[in-house]
């Protein structure tokens, strides 16, 4: 039987189930990978599961989010990752080295390998020909702890490339033209696999700027074949011995098929709030631009800022913008500093910041109020900037340099300067000293704690009935952002739960976590696509420390549906979504769990005297985790 890629992939590192679209498989994992804002709860739960030593082939600390320090907490988080990685087998990547998306794919990414990382974007290294998904920071310690990934078998969409990308137009424009035709549900239950003649003209970097953004699309990841574009980069990277040729087979078949002639293309822009609200550039040309920041896990290679030094060089950032840039990794810093990009870059304006998230996840850089932010990044949500009403679009690199240099909205063919070609090089800088690679014995290495660092929440298991009031009402595409919000203020309480719990739900009803802890917890209700945007487990989390027991919506994101079952909150959907009118804040519910192996439950609305019908997706195992109160109780207690 002719196999996609994806199939072959996912069949040599089948555990169980069946390779049936919507059905449970279990993965093998190769690798994993954290960053500072998820990992060290991800180690903390590591930790309760009482090993020794992490059983994957590779997994890898890095520091790249919670890089401002100022207080105590970020530096003792970074402190307690050093330390918990060279106890139990982890490399660590200290701050300062790199976002971790794009240091893993210079370093560490193997095609037909499977990564599993607590941050959404980890799906970039698909542009290496790995299935690399994003999950939650218990799922990714499961993980370092030889358990396989459980998740049900995904669609396979094959994205049909033709054509060559035009001057000006870039690999950015691509994910977003998807995203513009198939919306930020789109993906949902899906992995994006792209073929074509249009494929081979991409290089890697290109690639993995379309995977990265996939995560935006809903999908569990994207993936790229193997080609001799990837020989070409692993070999640049000093590792040519890693390149494995990888495709689907000839007469592989597909859930579905887009195609995308890529001659056609013309530089796209997403308008706030949503990275689906795409429109092109030259419809909107002429909004005046306060800022353009350059960077994230999304557009911030050796390339993207090789091709905005082009148009950069030689001109100067104008006066009603405040240009940054941020190098993806230590690499690309170093490289930029040897051939002169840097210098042309500062030359123009531009200020440098640190190589590490940094904006896109609002730590520092904010725009100014009501200003309108050009981003290269990957998320827009409101608020996500630190500035709650600043207007933030999303854009290529060419067209965040265009509006840097005229100070409105500019599509960069319409500059009058010429098109310059951008060469990957044929040897990268190698120099892997922030690397700290870990002993071959841990036992007697000390794990440090700051007092910022908490012991790990727990819930009991369900009960037989399940009474509380509706605490909140929202409506479709509520992201984890709303949920959980991330920031300078809030991300250096990742280790400590009772304090970042405070935040839940701040941007849409500061008085939730106050009401729900007095109420004893009780029930969400929301729309379609709830949970979208980034994997933080801290958006199930938190809510679980606050007496959530049940979430009801029209439909889940995957993410935060895993991490939902994973804290033992009960994911429950309306059978008919009319029903959600139903349902008011306040409202008292009530339903048993006695019947939930059914798959339909009675939700009795005890305040307007009515029942509602509501369904589940949960497997016969996630059935068994809510009832123990989580995934860390049922593996525990399944070790007994």
């Amino acid at each position: 039987m002719a196999l996609n890629l994806t199939q072959k992939i996912f069949k040599d590192h089948l555990v169980s189930g069946e390779m049936v679209a919507g059905k449970e498989v279990a993965i093998r994992i190769d690798q994993t990978l954290t960053q500072d804002a998820t990992g060290t709860m991800s180690y903390l739960q590591f930790e309760a599961l009482g090993l020794d030593r992490v059983k994957t082939e590779l997994s890898v600390s890095y520091v790249d989010h919670n890089m401002l320090q100022t207080g105590f907490e970020n530096a003792d988080d970074h402190r307690y990752l050093q330390t918990v990685a060279a106890r139990y087998g982890i490399v660590f990547s200290r701050p300062g080295n790199g976002i971790c998306h794009q240091v893993h794919l210079e370093r560490f990414g193997k095609p037909g390998k499977t990564l599993l990382g607590s941050d959404s974007h980890t799906p970039t290294n698909g542009g290496l020909g790995m299935i690399a998904i994003g999950a939650g920071g218990l799922d990714v310690a499961l993980a370092m702890g030889g358990e396989p990934f459980y998740t049900a078998m995904p669609k396979v969409v094959l994205v049909k490339l033709t054509g060559k990308l035009q001057p000006f137009v870039s690999a950015k424009d691509v994910i977003l033209e998807l995203l513009r035709r198939l919306t930020v549900k789109g993906g949902v239950g899906r992995i994006f696999e792209y073929g074509g003649e249009g494929v081979a003209s991409l290089s890697v970097p290109e690639r993995s700027t379309i995977t990265n953004m996939g995560a935006e699309l809903g999908a569990t990841t994207s993936i790229f074949p193997s080609d001799e574009q990837t020989r070409k980069y692993l070999k640049a990277q000093g590792r040519e011995n890693d390149y494995v040729a990888l495709a689907a087979d000839p007469g592989a078949t597909y859930d579905e098929t887009v195609e995308i002639d890529l001659n056609t293309l013309e530089p796209l822009i997403a308008q706030p709030h949503s990275p689906d609200n795409v429109v092109k550039v030259r419809e909107i040309a002429g909004i005046p631009v306060s800022q353009v920041a350059i960077g994230s896990c999304t557009n911030s290679s050796y390339k993207d800022l090789l091709g905005i030094a082009a148009i950069m060089k030689g001109k100067t950032v104008h006066p009603s913008v405040s240009l940054g840039f941020s190098p993806g990794s230590r690499q690309t810093l170093e490289m930029i500093s040897q051939n002169g990009v840097l210098g042309d870059l500062i030359t123009s304006g531009a200020r440098l910041l640190e190589s590490a998230c940094g904006p896109c996840i609002g730590m520092g850089f904010a725009p100014p109020s009501g200003g309108v932010s050009v981003r290269t990044f990957n998320r827009n949500f409101e608020g996500r900037s630190g500035t709650k009403d600043a207007k933030v679009y999303l854009a290529s690199p060419e067209v965040a340099a265009a509006c840097a240099i005229t100070g409105v909205i500019t599509d960069p063919r319409d500059l009058g300067v010429a098109p310059k070609t951008v060469d990957l090089p044929e040897k990268y800088v190698l120099d892997d000293r922030m690397m700290i690679f870990p002993p071959k014995e841990g036992a007697g290495i000390e794990v440090l704690r700051g007092p910022n660092i908490k012991p790990l929440p727990t819930r009991d298991r369900i009960s037989e009935t399940v009474t509380g009031s509706v605490l909140l009402k929202v409506g479709d595409n509520i992201t984890t952002d709303h949920i959980m919000p991330a920031g300078a203020k809030v991300l250096p309480l990742r280790s400590n739960v009772p304090a970042i719990s405070q935040y839940v739900f701040e941007s849409v009803d500061p008085t939730f976590p106050k009401r729900a802890k007095e109420a004893g917890g009780g029930f969400i209700v929301g729309g379609a696509n709830y949970g979208q945007g980034s994997s933080r487990e801290h958006a199930a989390l938190a809510p679980m420390y606050l007496g959530v027991k049940a979430v009801i919506v029209k439909g889940f994101a995957r993410i935060h549906l895993a991490n939902l079952i994973n804290f033992g909150i009960l994911p429950l959907t309306f059978v008919n979504e009319s029903d959600y009118d139903k349902i008011d804040r306040d409202d008292q519910l009530e339903f048993s769990t006695a019947g939930l192996e059914k798959g339909t439950l009675v939700l009795k609305n005890l305040t307007k005297k009515i029942e509602i019908p509501v369904k589940h997706s949960l497997t016969a195992r996630d059935l068994e985790i809510v009832r123990a109160g989580g995934t860390l109780a049922y593996v525990k207690g399944r070790a007994r």
